[in-house]
């Protein structure tokens, strides 16, 4: 049982005033002397509560944390390993998230910020993505030179580079150049022809994680390109990702889709030419679809889910956002296999700021699932995950899934580079004076 009240600060966000209460897990058995409010009770009382204004109380532990299993249902008919999920923001999911949350028994959406060609290759990209295994290694072409390889190194880190009759990967392959190659040559305008290394140990395509490991520590290599028969580079297993993965706790059965491919979402629009963009993502193999919309109680949501079913019934749509228990109803009622909850609540979603329209998300995924969960269709908290105690009142709350995007942005996985500044004493010092704004411009 959910319950209990313990005082603490008040929330901004208010469906009627009151003193912010927090909740606590009890026995039953010890309901009379229970120090707080059954979840119930808690959120009849008006006041729209956000994660931070509940907290539960400790219960009596008599598990091990390795009996908790926490498989739970993406939607009406996708079961995950794992109950993370994350947002289809640019910042957040493209090829490189969805495959790696696919690999932890979750699953990514990918945005639509860009064009449907674009994205369907995202799609395209990540379900042929294997754990461990690179599919878009950097390639360069043997008539390019040394500063080539400085400037790959400037911009994304490393100094290790596969050669290629077009500098692309799926070209032939023809060597490999490393930092023991160049480190001492003085003519950065040298040719990579002239230095690579020729003499290749590859794996075959088609050859599963341990057997590529197998091949890689024998061969005693850093780099383990997998090639076609005919010698197209199609992956690259490097030994410092194989050391990681090995550094950390079993991945675990990785999500896989119907076609025994890894696990792939993507949102869309309600517009009339998001049904074409459908239709791409559809064949380049997507799993499943967000709605995505703000304010998904709308006619324009209601269509373009009936559109969806017609046009492809096999399709699982996730609808949304929504907040209320009517909101949540009508979605259902239209079709939807999943809802997607929250409303403002997002790290930079202003929708209750500009459009004055919104609720405290402990609220709102508490009043939702309790309709959603009648009716069989599972709930995804979108927005507010902050930490990890998040996550955990979030599905404790009656969520099914956890959406997380800032909490995801700027991780190797994540869409884009990575600039690092290196502060001196003159800026230090000037830092206290705007330092306001030099706060404000962090948080964004």
């Amino acid at each position: 049982m959910v319950g209990g009240v313990h005082q603490r600060p008040r929330s901004n966000h208010h469906d009627e005033g009151g003193d912010s209460q927090v909740l606590c897990q009890a026995d039953a058995d010890f309901s009379s002397f229970m120090d707080g409010f059954p979840a119930v009770r808690l959120f009849s009382l008006g006041t729209s509560y956000t994660y931070d204004d509940v907290i539960f109380h400790p219960g009596y532990i008599d598990f091990a944390t390795d009996s908790v299993d926490l498989g739970t249902w993406l939607t009406r008919n996708i079961k995950l390993r794992t109950p993370c999920v994350s947002s289809p923001m640019d910042t957040v999911t493209e090829s490189s998230m969805a495959a790696a949350m696919a690999a932890i028994g979750g699953i990514g959406f990918i945005h639509y910020n860009n064009k449907p060609k674009e994205q369907a290759e995202l799609i395209a990209k990540a379900k042929d993505s294997r754990v461990c295994f690179i599919s878009n290694p950097a390639c360069l072409r043997p008539s390019d030179s040394v500063r080539d390889i400085d400037a790959l190194k400037q911009s994304r880190g490393f100094s290790s580079v596969l050669v290629t009759e077009d500098g692309k990967p799926g070209s032939k392959l023809l060597g490999i150049v490393t930092s023991r190659d160049i480190d001492f040559l003085n003519d950065r305008q040298t040719e990579l022809r002239e230095i690579m290394t020729t003499d290749l140990i590859t794996a075959p395509s088609g050859c599963r994680l341990e057997e590529a490991s197998e091949i890689l520590i024998r061969s005693k290599k850093s780099l383990l390109p997998v090639v076609s028969s005919e010698g197209e580079l199609l992956e690259l297993l490097c030994r410092t990702d194989l050391k990681r993965q090995t550094e950390y706790p079993p991945l675990g059965s990785p999500s896989v889709g119907n076609d025994g491919r890894l696990l792939v979402g993507a949102a869309v629009g309600t517009r009339e030419n998001d049904k074409e963009r459908l239709k791409l993502l559809v064949e380049a193999g997507v799993d499943v679809v967000i709605l995505d919309s703000s304010q998904g109680d709308s006619i324009y949501q209601k269509e373009m889910l009936a559109y969806s079913k017609r046009a492809h019934p096999n399709l699982d749509i996730i609808s949304g956002n929504a907040v209320t228990s009517y909101q949540a109803r009508h979605l259902i009622e239209a079709g939807a296999d999943a809802l997607r909850i929250g409303m403002g609540s997002g790290s930079i979603c202003t929708t209750q700021e500009v459009c004055a329209v919104g609720r405290g998300q402990a609220t709102a995924v508490y009043k939702t699932a309790s309709i959603a969960k009648d009716m069989h269709v599972p709930i995804i908290a979108d927005g507010g995950i902050a930490n990890s105690g998040h996550i955990v009142k979030a599905l404790v709350l009656g969520a099914s899934t956890v959406m997380m995007g800032s909490f995801l942005a700027g991780t190797m996985e994540a869409p884009g580079d990575y600039f690092y500044q290196v502060r001196t004493g003159a800026a230090q010092a000037e830092g206290g004076v705007h330092n306001l704004m030099s706060y404000e411009k962090r948080r964004f």
